[in-house]
Parts: C-alpha cells; sequence; structure tokens
C-alpha cells in the first residue's frame, strides 16, 4: 500500500464513515422510525453518529490506520536524525569556540 498520503487517506475515509452513519441516522430521524424531533434531536443524532461510527472505523480502516502509523513514525524517525545532525553540528561549533577562546 502507498503510504505517501496514508494520514490523508485514513482521515478522508474515516470522516465519510462518519458522514454515512449520520446520514443514515437522519433519514431514519427523518421518516420517524428514529423517535428524534427538535434542535436537540439534531445534537443528539451527530453524537450517535459519532459513537456508531468510531467502532467501524476501528475495524473497518485497521489497514489504513497501521500505513498511517508507519508513516508519521517514519516523519519522526526523520526529524529526529535531522534534528540530532544539527544538534552535534552545532556542539562541533561550540566546542570549537571554546577551545580558540
Amino acid at each position: 500500500m502507498n503510504k505517501k498520503h496514508a494520514t490523508l487517506r485514513y482521515t478522508s475515509m474515516r470522516i465519510s464513515i462518519f458522514l454515512a452513519c449520520f446520514l443514515v441516522l437522519w433519514l431514519l430521524a427523518y421518516t420517524g422510525v428514529l423517535p428524534i424531533t427538535g434542535s436537540s434531536g439534531a445534537v443528539f443524532v451527530l453524537l450517535l453518529a459519532a459513537v456508531i461510527s468510531a467502532p467501524l472505523s476501528y475495524v473497518l480502516l485497521s489497514k489504513q490506520r497501521d500505513a498511517m502509523s508507519e508513516q508519521v513514525v517514519g516523519g519522526i524517525r526523520t526529524a529526529r536524525k535531522k534534528f540530532d545532525a544539527s544538534a552535534s553540528a552545532e556542539d562541533s561549533v561550540d566546542e570549537e569556540a571554546a577551545a580558540r577562546g
């Protein structure tokens, strides 16, 4: 699997699952299958969609989550290597300056 855009892919798929859950719940509420009315009902539908979509995302997006994790860890390792190289270069400059003066 291509790991170049793994975070974007996982996030967009997670949002899509949430929106699909919200749409289904909203349609059920609109048709009267779910007895939800008023503005507090809309908040309830949002919260219920979040609760339903979380375990679905956990199960359905495990491969994408693993790819995203590898991408994030790789980015952290690269940044850490750059930081360590920069810090050691700075230390050597400081040591040379201390030796001269």
